[in-house]
């Protein structure tokens, strides 16, 4: 490990910001540690349901606002894409074929889940698995996709992010809820935040790649304006306080955004830019650089199996032919929490065995530019472009 740590070291161009990309990997373990602690796969009557421990445990909801961490995602992302589209342009790259990279780069590791699952449920049900169990995991697994696809509309905007203040997307939000919740306007209208709330970060991501956003300043706005715009939401305003979902709420943050879910990202985002000083000088370290450019190469393959991974889990613990704690037991106390937590690190085993399995069918696009740096050519142009740690180095296998 030592050795592949100096490896990574060495073959890093001196520009790369390194916090960035450890930023997007605190991002990507965020989600999915947050999934793993609010979703919870119950036995009942020899099926499973999916149930949310915070419709039964509201003191989780302070989970929801470490884990939910996808603003500081698109934050990053409108960074890197705005910096690689600027490049790509520099060296005469048409849009068309920039943007063509970038959703070949998102999409390669997608058709592998979805054949892998289209055989894990043809089998299930084949073998006598209920439909509802079946229909109730596959949606749990192409749930992530939602993030794909938000994504793929963000990067496709990256031209009009680039020259855009994220205070209009933000007015766009705060008018889709104003007639939503204040005039009785129709719910649709609140599927219009899925591309505004979203783009706010992403445009923020785009002005820090103009080199704005510099300053501590900044960051503190961001974080306690966020904060207490939150805050104000949530107490007087009639917000719910979980940033995700909950089954039989009134009202959902995430889906679609809301405002309080906009302005919480805005506090994250702060936050995010707080961290950029002491990240930088923490990454110097060889060993915590290469633990950010592991899970960057392979962060879709992370992101897009996580479920996978524990639902693997709880299907093993089925055979032991009783509800399991923290497992496949019903989240009513404190108990689970605590039992939930030590399951935290089989379900991490289980995403290992998934990312040995599947990391290949995303980093196949990388090789060739991760062995030029390891080659020591054209490490400027490289490390100038938007494809992630994946340029970081060539890794072994």
């Amino acid at each position: 490990m030592r050795e592949l740590a100096r490896h990574i070291q060495a073959a890093t161009p001196a520009g790369r910001d390194r916090a960035a990309d450890a930023l997007r990997a605190v991002a990507i373990l965020g989600v999915v540690l947050g999934h793993w602690l609010v979703t919870a796969l119950v036995a009942d009557s020899g099926a499973l349901r999916d149930v949310s421990p915070l419709r039964y445990l509201p003191e989780l909801t302070p989970v929801s606002w470490m884990f939910q961490t996808l603003a500081v995602f698109f934050l990053v992302g409108g960074q890197m894409g705005a910096r690689g589209y600027a490049s790509a342009r520099a060296r005469g790259v048409t849009y068309g074929q920039w943007l063509g990279s970038r959703m070949a780069r998102l999409a390669r590791p997608v058709p592998v889940l979805l054949a892998t699952w289209s055989i894990v449920a043809a089998t299930m049900l084949a073998s006598g698995v209920g439909v509802p169990t079946v229909r109730m995991l596959v949606m749990l697994v192409l749930s992530p996709l939602w993030f794909l696809l938000v994504l793929t509309l963000l990067t496709a905007l990256t031209p009009l992010a680039a020259r855009l203040h994220p205070v209009w997307p933000f007015a766009v939000v705060l008018s889709v809820d104003v007639v939503r919740f204040v005039l009785d306007g129709p719910a649709w209208l609140g599927w219009i935040n899925v591309a505004a709330g979203w783009l706010v970060p992403y445009c923020l991501g785009a002005a820090w790649s103009r080199g704005r956003l510099c300053g501590r300043r900044t960051g503190w706005a961001l974080l306690l304006g966020g904060a207490a715009a939150t805050a104000g939401l949530v107490g007087w305003a009639g917000y719910p306080a979980s940033m995700v979902g909950v089954p039989g709420a009134a009202i959902s943050n995430l889906n679609p955004p809301t405002l309080a879910a906009v302005c919480f990202g805005l506090a994250q985002c702060g936050a995010a830019l707080l961290l950029r000083e002491p990240l930088r000088r923490l990454l110097t370290r060889p060993g915590a650089w290469a633990v950010v450019v592991l899970v960057n190469l392979s962060a879709m393959t992370i992101f897009l199996w996580h479920q996978t991974a524990m639902m693997a889990v709880t299907g093993i613990g089925l055979l032991a032919g009783r509800a399991l704690p923290g497992l496949t037991s019903f989240p009513d106390g404190p108990g689970w929490v605590l039992a939930r937590l030590t399951w935290l690190p089989v379900f991490a085993v289980m995403l290992t065995i998934c990312w040995s399995a599947f990391r290949t069918y995303e980093r196949r696009w990388g090789g060739t530019a991760t062995r030029r740096i390891g080659e020591g050519r054209e490490p400027d142009r490289i490390a100038q472009e938007d494809t992630g740690a994946a340029h970081v180095a060539k890794l072994p296998g």
